[in-house]
């Protein structure tokens, strides 16, 4: 179902009523999230912003709200899927990670307000994974052309078409160094849906635990560089190139 459409979930929750009847509902995941393309957030159209808010936050909220009657029923499982993302500023992620910085504290206040009805709320913080979520060529190729066609002449000079180009360009590398296994996930998932006592958050994959700890306590300079040098390098934008 499409989460930014209220008439969708409606509908989902009508169907999931209907087959429970009256027994309540043991859990709900959400899941639901779209990325943009990697870039400065300065780039970043106002309408890439408002979509991955509109999925990645408000999609989840809604979607909770239609079905806690249900899972309050059952004093059951809120499952949310945010991002290492949520926590750890990586540059290039802005729109992507400020949404699930927001469902991270949406779900933290929440998992507090509901724990008086017996629902217990869980957050999945993954690493890096390689699943759809990363769209195709011909997405990137539109969200290339929509980057562009917001371009002011100042970022024009200062930036230059080409540091859009050579962003798109990164993609590729982004795959390949994402774990194509998701089990990880998965078995913290099945874990926070059936074990007696989960744990608030689980961080599957790689590095993913240590990253947010370092997010946690590194002095910020430290941490700027750390992940200035420990991820993709990122292209000079036209102005800042030295001329010889």
């Amino acid at each position: 179902m499409d989460v930014t459409k209220p008439e969708q979930i409606k509908d989902a929750h009508s169907k999931v009523t209907e087959k429970i009847q009256d027994k309540g509902l043991w859990a709900v995941v959400n899941n639901a999230g779209v990325f943009h393309l990697p870039i400065d957030g300065e780039l970043i159209p106002m309408s890439i912003y408002r979509k991955c808010m509109a999925v990645n936050f408000f999609g989840t909220v809604e979607v909770t709200k239609a079905f806690l009657p249900l899972l309050r029923k059952s004093k059951g499982r809120l499952v949310n899927v945010s991002s290492m993302g949520g926590t750890v500023p990586l540059q290039m992620t802005s729109a992507y990670a400020a949404t699930k910085a927001a469902l991270t504290m949406f779900s933290t206040i929440i998992r507090q307000e509901l724990d008086k009805w017996g629902v217990k709320v869980v957050t999945i913080k993954p690493g890096g994974f390689k699943t759809n979520i990363t769209g195709s060529q011909d997405i990137w190729d539109k969200m290339e052309k929509e980057i562009l066609d917001h371009f002011s002449k100042d970022i024009q000079e200062n930036y230059g078409q080409d540091y859009v180009h050579t962003q798109k360009l990164i993609i590729p590398t982004l795959k390949e160094r994402s774990n194509p296994d998701i089990t990880p996930v998965l078995r913290d998932i099945q874990h926070a849906i059936s074990a007696r006592n989960p744990s608030s958050f689980y961080y599957p994959g790689r590095m993913a635990y240590l990253w947010v700890c370092l997010a946690a306590y590194c002095p910020t300079s430290l941490l700027d560089y750390v992940i200035k040098k420990g991820f993709y390098p990122q292209p000079t934008p036209r102005a800042l190139r030295t001329v010889h």
